[in-house]
């Protein structure tokens, strides 16, 4: 469990750029955060993964409390970051250099094969493509096999179909282990795909202006009339975050509503 308690968070400039986040996330749930620029999601994601300080409030995974980088928390981001003098088997191990050597390689074997890159273990940064590039993040972030799986715009950076492959593999992947996952994305039809809720941030502080459970049925036809009502109603509440009072609705298959 992802437990978000009163979270805040104020720039040493004064900004503030969080103010009085709240969430609870059960083992497996996926969660969408979506929002204008400047409304705080990736300084969310931040906070979460333990690369900065929460300035009040309180971030707990199973009960234990996140102020530094943890273990049972990984984290892609929207560039790989692969180390470029170290191959994609090395890249991959990097995080788990601690444990022992016959139970790295096969952690690091079992995780290549399950992003569909078995065959690439000794292949160098540069000779992969940037969707292989991205398969090869994901794969870094499960080998220490987190409880809580953080994705800050991972697939912005890729083509349209590059992107909904690995949206789609992104899923399977998840439903071998089900980490509780948090993705931040500009893409209210990625946050479909993949959420079972949905937040929308506004800015100014940084805050959650709506809450939307996301009911459709996996996997999702991104074509269907209920995915396109999901979507108008998602894009309404971006809209309505130019005003300060949070709001949330039920999204659902049309015979459910």
């Amino acid at each position: 469990m992802l437990t978000i308690d009163g979270v805040g968070r104020v720039y040493p400039n004064g900004t503030r750029a969080l103010e009085r986040i709240g969430l609870t996330l059960e083992a497996g749930e996926i969660l969408a955060v979506v929002g204008g620029s400047g409304c705080g999601k990736s300084t969310l994601l931040r906070l979460v993964s333990g690369l900065d300080r929460a300035s009040e409030g309180r971030i707990l995974v199973d009960g234990a409390a996140i102020a530094e980088p943890h273990p049972a928390v990984g984290i892609v981001f929207q560039e790989p970051r692969l180390l470029p003098w170290l191959d994609v088997a090395d890249n991959v191990g990097f995080g788990i250099a601690h444990l022992p050597r016959a139970e790295r390689e096969g952690r690091i074997a079992a995780v290549l094969a399950k992003v569909g890159l078995a065959d690439y273990a000794r292949r160098w940064p540069r000779e992969l493509s940037g969707g292989q590039a991205q398969r090869v993040a994901i794969a870094r972030a499960l080998v220490a096999r987190p409880s809580v799986l953080l994705l800050d715009e991972p697939f912005s950076a890729l083509d349209a179909f590059t992107r909904a492959d690995l949206q789609d593999h992104l899923l399977d992947l998840w439903a071998e282990s089900r980490p509780t996952m948090v993705l931040v994305t500009h893409d209210i039809e990625e946050a479909l795909v993949l959420a079972d809720r949905i937040v929308v941030m506004q800015p100014k502080p940084g805050r959650i202006a709506a809450e939307t459970r996301v009911a459709l049925p996996r996997p999702r036809d991104r074509l269907a009339p209920e995915f396109e009502e999901a979507k108008r109603r998602i894009l309404r509440s971006l809209d309505d975050t130019l005003s300060t009072r949070p709001r949330g609705e039920e999204i659902a298959p049309a015979a459910a509503i």
